[in-house]
């Protein structure tokens, strides 16, 4: 399950990344780099928001997963 949380938040972060730059520059960076409206950046854009939508739902329990598991040092 921590996979998936850390992929969500990739994405998220990919998704805030690309709208920053394009409320500020005007530049798509997901379109610029796997094509403008193809199959694939569809396929990422959606991701994004299903990531999002994950997040929000899981928050609490993400919070909860992570506190509860002990840090361990490499010696």
């Amino acid at each position: 399950m921590k996979a998936l949380d850390v992929l969500a938040a990739v994405l998220v972060i990919v998704g805030g990344l690309n709208w920053g730059l394009f409320g500020a520059f005007h530049f798509d960076l997901v379109a610029a780099v796997l094509g403008d409206y193809s199959a694939l950046s569809r396929v990422v854009y959606v991701l994004v928001g299903l990531s999002a939508v994950y997040q929000a739902l899981t928050l609490k329990s993400m919070q909860r997963r992570w506190h509860a598991q002990p840090v361990t040092v490499a010696r």
